[in-house]
């Protein structure tokens, strides 16, 4: 069973989820959702090391018209790991999401990622470009722009990491609930206490003597599979959504990468631009989890972007 921690989660939100799952070959996918099922469908994806919970605070202030649906990553949450032997990639994901939105019976649907959800968000966009209708990225630009000269390089990282790991033993490691909401705040230090504890609910199980996490640290080795700016900015030209990409000032992009001039991630962001002519940016106060510490930053403009006419321009 996941941790229960009733105090950092109100009634109101406790009961205004549905949780579910998908089969897949390997286990489940588990989900959450909210508002009604015929409502305009909104499939959120969290950022890496995150899990479902990531949109507790946001969907109860979007429109209650629509069907959102939050699921969590293999390797995420609640849902099962992948098999031994398979690496966590963004192809991977972009299967996954592929999987889900079949299972749901969705032809067109906004997609909102935060981090790297919103990666896994807009190369889905790219590969399956009549399925999204909008794209919400948070504190993400859709996608991640590599060095092309350490592809090679990276790839080898990639997999030696995978060969490594599996020759290793990796027994749980138990944690009291205090020292488990302290290593998730020491490595996520974006995240407020109060939103590590809602993100601790769906990514810790109670075990004796603690908890235990959840996640598969597998998702924590170095990916063989990157992509080059060039190819990023070429897989973007297939983009049909209309996309609006809300940017914290404290958050990984904006201070890290977009305020710089030379930035792969401000070509990528500025590429929106020539590639689709609905395209909208949004800077806000926050960091990279504003949407969970501060969700209110937020939920206007994403409410204002859902409201709009699918033809109209942003």
């Amino acid at each position: 069973m996941p941790l229960n921690l009733p105090h950092v989660c109100g009634s109101a939100v406790k009961g205004l989820f549905k949780e579910f799952k998908f089969a897949v070959p390997w286990g489940h996918i588990a989900a959450k959702s909210c508002g009604p099922p015929q409502g305009r469908p909104v499939l959120c994806l969290h950022g890496w090391l995150d899990n479902a919970n990531s949109f507790d605070g946001l969907i109860p202030l979007l429109p209650k018209d629509n069907y959102y649906v939050a699921i969590d990553f293999p390797g995420h949450g609640l849902s099962s790991h992948r098999p031994n032997g398979v690496a966590y990639n963004f192809l991977e994901y972009i299967s996954d999401v592929r999987r889900v939105v079949e299972r749901l019976e969705w032809n067109k649907f906004v997609i909102m990622g935060h981090s790297m959800g919103g990666n896994v968000g807009g190369l889905f966009s790219c590969i399956f470009p009549d399925m999204v209708e909008r794209l919400i990225l948070l504190d993400s630009c859709g996608f991640v722009p590599y060095r092309k000269d350490k592809l090679v390089l990276q790839m080898q990282k990639g997999i030696e990491a995978l060969l490594k790991w599996e020759k290793q033993e990796h027994p749980p490691k138990v944690y009291s609930p205090l020292t488990a909401l302290q290593r998730l705040l020491k490595a996520n230090t974006s995240l407020s206490e109060a939103s590590a504890q809602i993100l601790l609910q769906r990514g810790a199980t109670e075990v004796p003597g603690g908890l235990v996490f959840n996640r598969d640290f597998r998702i924590n080795l170095d990916t063989p599979y990157r992509t080059p700016l060039e190819q990023c900015l070429e897989y973007q030209k297939k983009i049909q959504a209309s996309v609006l990409i809300i940017l914290a000032k404290n958050g990984i992009l904006w201070s890290k990468y977009y305020a710089d001039e030379t930035s792969p991630f401000k070509a990528v962001v500025e590429g929106y631009k020539t590639a689709k002519s609905e395209f909208r940016l949004e800077i806000v106060e926050g960091d990279h989890h504003v949407h969970l510490n501060e969700p209110e930053h937020v939920a206007g403009i994403i409410t204002d972007f859902l409201s709009k006419d699918a033809t109209s321009k942003l």
